[in-house]
């Protein structure tokens, strides 16, 4: 037997199914059920239509293939009484008559498939092919859809979806529970109108998310429903489109984090702790060591890279003292601020006449600490002459102040902070190791926002509400393009460069979402960001965009730095890379 039937495909589909085979001419149905038992799991025979009757209300096959004239009840009548079962049953009417009453009759039992005697073979397995694969097309769509439905019916968190006009359109069952959105009452009642109790800059970014097709993610929202208890809700906004990759609306995913963060503060799990922002694992260890040390007089030395909030962590270390210490003075000093000559004065103090211009007398920066915490910034930099007198200090908690004799005894705590590898500078013979062996009592590695990105998402929460309130506007949050960004960014500059780069982006901002749109130039151009590959391997480029930024600010570098969303440093290095000079137009 030749077919034009792929017997191989055609088994993919027959194999798991059952048939049901009436025929009354014993030589057709053992013919017939020898080649079907080749192809269907199961295959069953009778030899009329009651027979096939009462086999099929045992078994339910999915496919019935029958003749029409048969003793006792013939095919139509049979299949007639399985439809009336069953109404969508497959069945496949075998005749050796094709007379306009008999097709009639197919017709009105809504049987389409009907072969004549002599059965074609090709034509056989053609339509037994093509009913198996829609029966198994269909089984397929059925168990998708039900997998579907219960995986939305069971999903803990709030979906809604609505149209472009932001009118519910949908909802599953945590909708109801989480923000009282109902599918029995609430479809076609627009968003807005069911989320009331949410606060005005909330929904605006959520109307805008869905208009704009702009994804959104916001957390952390305070929010209570009348005769509800009080919430925090995250939210989510997704892009919703039609085939045609048209906006046709958006999912907006509700989660309810009252219980987590009600958890969180339980384990005392903090996301903001002395103006330090993050609730990373790093800086939960960071918070515990500030409780530990925040009470010991030992000499602290933090280390970091640049931007990281080393001043913040000593301030944390200062007032965070439960005794009576936090009361006491706190005082920063920038070691690399100030000449050598200046900053022994700053510390120490001078009397009258001790150099040209030492008109009065003047006490120190450690006098001035007396009781409380100085502050050494960036430590690493002070020369050999001051690194003598700290270190005297240190051992003998005792100085005399510039032109004096006169040992002045104070109880002054030392933190002192570092971006250097003071270890290098000790083994190049530029740093004592006595000293640093003194200053590094106890160590505090601060960690870079590379390694606790999960903490930027509240930075930018915080900055955004610190910036909204300074230049009273109301941008409400990053758009995820901007988010994935940010999270992707290796952030040289941390904390400090992802505080210039937002504020940049919040003063060029005009909506009440961030976008990328809204970046400062200098963040894809100078940085060596992923985004930026096209603007590095052009030099030209980079140089038109610093002398454009400049020329925009009237040559103020720092202004321009900010513009490029650099440090003035940066920006010095890149003037003198690319020769620029000032060209003001008079």
């Amino acid at each position: 037997m030749n077919s034009i039937i792929d017997i191989k495909e055609l088994v993919q589909y027959t194999k798991n199914l059952t048939v049901l085979y009436v025929e009354d001419e014993d030589d057709i149905r053992t013919e017939f059920a020898d080649l079907l038992r080749d192809l269907f799991h199961t295959v069953e025979t009778a030899k009329n239509g009651k027979e096939g009757l009462e086999c099929y209300k045992a078994n339910r096959h999915d496919i019935i293939i029958c003749d029409i004239k048969m003793p006792v009840m013939n095919g139509i009548e049979m299949a007639m009484n399985i439809r009336r079962i069953n109404r969508n049953q497959p069945i496949i009417i075998t005749s050796a008559h094709s007379d306009a009453e008999y097709l009639l009759k197919l017709i009105s039992a809504g049987i389409q498939n009907y072969l004549l005697k002599p059965i074609d073979h090709n034509l056989f397995l053609e339509i037994v092919f093509n009913l198996s694969r829609e029966i198994i097309r269909e089984r397929e769509l059925v168990r998708y859809k039900a997998n579907l439905e219960a995986l939305y019916k069971s999903i803990k968190d709030a979906i809604i979806v609505v149209d472009k006009k932001c009118a519910v359109i949908a909802a599953n069952n945590a909708a109801k529970e989480i923000c009282g959105v109902s599918f029995e009452t609430d479809m076609g009642t627009p968003i807005v109108s069911q989320l009331s109790y949410f606060d005005k800059n909330t929904i605006e970014a959520l109307i805008q998310s869905i208009i704009n097709g702009i994804p959104i993610e916001l957390s952390h929202i305070a929010c209570q429903r009348k005769n509800h208890l009080p919430q925090i809700i995250s939210l989510s906004s997704y892009p919703l489109k039609d085939a045609s990759g048209a906006l046709s609306g958006g999912v907006i995913v509700i989660k309810d984090e009252t219980r987590l963060t009600i958890l969180e503060q339980e384990i005392h799990e903090r996301k903001k702790y002395c103006n330090i922002i993050g609730k990373s694992n790093a800086l939960q260890k960071i918070y515990s060591l500030i409780e530990t040390l925040s009470q010991v007089q030992s000499t602290i030395l933090i280390c970091g890279e640049s931007g990281t909030g080393k001043e913040l962590v000593a301030e944390a270390l200062h007032y965070s003292d439960k005794g009576k210490n936090k009361e006491k003075p706190f005082i920063t000093v920038n070691c690399a601020a100030l000449p050598d000559e200046l900053l022994e004065s700053e510390l120490f103090g001078h009397v009258k006449g001790a150099f040209t211009g030492a008109t009065q007398d003047r006490i120190g920066r450690f006098q001035m600490a007396d009781g409380g915490t100085i502050f050494l910034d960036e430590i690493g930099d002070i020369s050999a002459k001051m690194q003598l007198r700290l270190l005297r200090f240190l051992q003998e908690k005792e100085f005399e102040r510039v032109g004096e004799a006169f040992p002045v005894k104070v109880n002054t705590r030392v933190i002192a902070a570092t971006n250097q590898d003071l270890q290098k500078k000790v083994r190049l013979g530029q740093f004592r190791e006595d000293l640093y062996y003194r200053l590094k009592v106890i160590e505090l590695n601060i960690p870079p926002l590379r390694d606790r990105r999960e903490d930027i998402p509240l930075l930018t929460d915080h900055f955004l509400t610190m910036f909204n309130r300074i230049q009273k506007k109301n941008i409400t949050s990053l758009s995820s393009e901007v988010l994935k960004i940010f999270m992707a960014y290796d952030w040289p500059g941390n904390v400090r460069e992802l505080k210039n780069i937002l504020e940049c982006a919040h003063v060029l901002c005009s909506q009440s979402i961030i976008t990328a749109d809204d970046l400062p130039e200098g963040f894809f151009l100078v940085n060596n960001f992923r985004h930026s590959a096209a603007a590095k391997n052009n030099p030209d480029d980079e140089r038109t965009k610093i002398v454009h930024a400049l020329e925009k600010t009237d040559w103020n570098k720092a202004k321009a730095a900010r513009l490029l969303g650099i440090d003035r440093k940066t920006l010095y290095m890149k003037i003198v890379k690319y020769n620029i000079t000032e060209n003001r137009t008079p």
